[in-house]
């Protein structure tokens, strides 16, 4: 059985993926030519929707290392016992 914290970090992957999806699936509907090839307009705002992932997974991350993160798994306790060790 999987535990609440690896649920909730399944859930916003794949909903993360699927916003990204369904970006790329709307800029190459609204943006392609009628040959199916993208055009200028479309390829760089292809390339904005990428960075855009990217950033959105970033901040996702880090979020979800902070609200999921319990005491007692020994990630703030590596710190304390760095310096109490100096």
């Amino acid at each position: 059985m999987l535990e609440r914290k690896q649920i909730i970090e399944i859930a916003v992957a794949v909903s993360s993926v699927l916003l990204m999806i369904g970006a790329m699936i709307g800029i190459g509907m609204m943006h392609g030519g009628d040959d199916s090839i993208l055009t200028p307009e479309g390829a760089e705002l292809l390339v904005w929707a990428i960075v855009g992932f990217v950033l959105l997974l970033t901040i996702v991350g880090i979020g979800l290392a902070f609200l999921l993160n319990e005491p007692g798994e020994g990630l703030e306790d590596e710190n304390t016992d760095a310096q109490s060790a100096v």
